[in-house]
């Protein structure tokens, strides 16, 4: 009996799996904007549909578990989210991050992934929005 309700809860799993448009996310984790200290954490099977606040956590909680994270960017406040690249759509010219059209780009608590202008297979920056606006400064002077 318990094998049968299990299968039948993996063919439940499985159905809504196939009905919903799943998506792969590449969150970029800005330690730091002056040393580039970047580390990218693959997010898979990620609903686009998620509120943005679940997602944070989300990517909090698999920070905690990721490997190869060391703990300077496992326990960093990182409070803002940006998109830095779609899937094949052109890429800034800064390494680090693209400063054009925060307006646009930095992703709003309230909405979806996709209200926020999300795909499958787009490149995310996590980071702290105080350090990102001195970065900003630097650049401009």
């Amino acid at each position: 009996m318990n094998l049968f309700v299990e299968l039948l809860k993996f063919r439940f799993r499985l159905a809504v799996s196939e009905s919903r448009e799943m998506s792969t996310i590449t969150v970029r984790l800005i330690r730091s904007f002056e040393h580039r200290n970047i580390r990218p954490v693959v997010m898979r099977n990620i609903d686009l549909d998620m509120n943005t606040e679940d997602f944070v956590k989300l990517v909090r909680d698999e920070m905690k578990v990721a490997s190869g994270l060391l703990p300077p960017v496992r326990n960093y406040d990182y409070d803002t989210m940006k998109v830095n690249h779609k899937a094949h759509k052109a890429k800034s010219n800064n390494p680090v991050i693209n400063v054009e059209d925060d307006d646009v780009l930095v992703l709003k608590p309230d909405r979806t992934l996709r209200e926020n202008g999300l795909e499958h297979e787009t490149e995310i920056s996590f980071f702290k929005m105080t350090d990102y606006e001195r970065y900003r400064a630097t650049l401009n002077n």
